[in-house]
């Protein structure tokens, strides 16, 4: 991946991820897509990502999967999970993951907010 690069973790069937990455086309931003199910993210790249974004962990999340409610991954961050716990845990499902999820050289957005990706993008 370049340098100016940014990559964007993504769901192919996800409505807001294809409307994530329209705007990026409009917007002619380079971008590298990586599916999000498909080649989930590492615990590695989790933790580094998380630290880069100095976002809580809950926002790497997809709070509204199914795989979500299934694992009760609400009671257990509520009960106190561990970063690296979490990290672990997203790690082992995409589907898990809040998405898009974009890595930029110096920033991490999850999700789609359109007023977030034109502050760090355009």
């Amino acid at each position: 991946m370049a340098s100016d690069t940014i990559l964007v973790l993504c769901y192919p069937r996800c409505s807001t991820c294809k409307k994530a990455l329209k705007w990026l086309d409009e917007h002619h931003i380079a971008y590298e897509s990586r599916d999000i199910k498909e080649d989930h993210p590492t615990e590695a790249e989790l933790a580094s990502w998380h630290a880069l974004s100095n976002l809580p962990i809950r926002r790497f999340f997809n709070t509204s999967g199914m795989v979500y409610r299934e694992k009760n991954v609400k009671e257990q961050l509520d009960a106190g999970m561990t970063v690296s716990a979490a990290c672990q845990l997203l790690a082992t499902d995409g589907m898990l993951v809040k998405r898009p999820l974009v890595v930029g050289p110096d920033f991490v957005l999850t999700g789609f907010r359109e007023s977030e990706w034109e502050e760090h993008l355009l």
